[in-house]
């Protein structure tokens, strides 16, 4: 009796597990999209001319008028992470300063956080920006005012931003503020990949829809972008791009508007590039995973964290206790 007693409560276990994680799983392995075959001359046109990007050229030609005092060490970077803040969420800034973005080195390697912002509306808020700054020297501020139609160009600007100033960083992670970040755990994939290029992984989108009703926020017209569907895409509040596929977003970006949504954008230039975008159920796009200690170590994003979560969950998550299967 206690032999089946054991079996049952396995049986249960094993039960719940595949259910929980069965269909992200069967997404990631077996769905997955197979790479696109290089045969469009735009295409290869596109990979080419990203091959042969000038560095000095692009600090010359620098689209965006930039106020940094962030700067990329000449030493390799392995992961840099780039995260969207609104210009007045600096308590938000210094919660993520003195939690994971105060990592700067995983198994060896070296990780650098920065944060982009457009302009705020007011003097005020920007006297305060500029004081920030000079401080922590991690803020790459655009010249727009940073509202939720300049949301693309944020992207945009913090693209080319790293193919300009960043270019010994092997991966770039986006992120967005209100987003955990598990460091060692995404930096412990990353270095088991095999394949070096090509790399645009997160939680992928499939048959995302332009929002076609005007005045909804976010609004896409017609004669900005026809097609009935977005290409596969992976959801913006997470995602990484090798350093080839940053520079390659970056020269296909000249031909895609600015009008679609950010993460839409980066799926678009992608895909004119000959990229897919490679899904792990490890990141939990735009929702909020509810914490659970050894959970938190092994998943890379969870959304929607409240401040006082992640000093909480950072504080738990980073000390040295293993976790069991």
């Amino acid at each position: 009796l206690r032999t089946h007693q054991w079996c049952f409560i396995l049986f249960n276990v094993l039960l719940f597990h595949l259910l929980l994680f069965g269909a992200d799983l069967l997404e990631e392995y077996f769905l997955r999209a197979l790479p696109l075959s290089y045969t469009d001359a735009k295409t290869l046109e596109i990979r080419e001319r990203a091959r042969k990007l000038d560095r000095d050229s692009l600090k010359a030609n620098f689209s965006h008028a930039v106020s940094s005092a962030a700067t990329c060490s000449d030493q390799e970077i392995f992961l840099l992470v780039l995260v969207c803040s609104s210009p007045e969420n600096r308590t938000r800034r210094n919660a993520i300063r003195q939690t994971w973005g105060n990592v700067t080195d995983t198994r060896g390697y070296a990780v650098l956080t920065l944060f982009a912002l457009g302009k705020p509306a007011s003097v005020t808020s920007q006297l305060e920006i500029n004081k920030e700054s000079q401080k922590h020297r991690d803020i790459i501020e655009g010249s727009f005012i940073d509202s939720p139609e300049t949301q693309t160009q944020k992207m945009l600007m913090s693209v080319e931003w790293t193919v300009t100033f960043c270019p010994q960083a092997r991966y770039i992670l986006k992120t967005d503020e209100d987003v955990f970040v598990s460091i060692p755990s995404l930096a412990g994939y990353l270095l088991s990949l095999q394949q070096l290029e090509d790399i645009y992984l997160g939680r992928v989108i499939h048959q995302g829809m332009p929002i076609r009703a005007p005045g909804s926020p976010g609004f896409v017209p017609m004669h900005q972008y026809s097609e009935e569907f977005y290409p596969d895409y992976c959801d913006g509040s997470a995602f990484v791009m090798s350093q080839d596929v940053a520079r390659k977003v970056y020269v296909a970006a000249k031909e895609v508007p600015v009008s679609v949504p950010p993460d839409a954008f980066v799926g678009i230039c992608a895909k004119k590039a000959g990229i897919t975008p490679i899904h792990s159920s490890r990141f939990s796009g735009e929702k909020h995973i509810s914490y659970n200690r050894c959970c938190y170590k092994f998943i890379f994003t969870s959304s929607n964290v409240q401040e006082d979560e992640l000093f909480k969950d950072w504080k738990e998550t980073s000390n040295g206790e293993a976790c069991s299967l």
